[in-house]
């Protein structure tokens, strides 16, 4: 996987972590769970350090992306994308695309294959 891609994949994740803390219901649910909501600070200044470790377009694109869809990176499963269910051309699994951050036609959101 393109480190490009596995630093926006975990961006995402990293930030719907803190959305989820930062929502009080949410945040209430987890905790009757038995998860430990501290470390919200710690959590958020790590984003920050992440999201310095991206590439500018790479992370404009994406924050482009989280504004229209909510989640702008997804997975392939099964040749669609998960975001808008598109079938994805087999040459997007080539050796040529292997190291590129690639996008969906469809949906222009962000690939990766699990």
């Amino acid at each position: 996987m393109h480190p490009q891609l596995q630093l926006l994949v975990a961006l995402q994740d990293m930030e719907q972590m803190i959305q989820e803390a930062e929502d009080q219901k949410k945040a209430a649910e987890l905790e009757g769970m038995g998860f430990n909501l501290g470390g919200l600070d710690g959590l958020k200044s790590a984003q920050e350090e992440l999201e310095a470790k991206i590439d500018p377009r790479h992370r404009n694109y994406y924050r482009r992306l989280t504004k229209h869809f909510g989640h702008a990176v997804v997975p392939v499963v099964g040749n669609l994308c998960t975001g808008c269910f598109a079938s994805i051309p087999a040459s997007f699994v080539s050796v040529t695309n292997e190291n590129k951050v690639q996008k969906c036609e469809n949906c222009g959101r962000i690939l990766y294959w699990p």
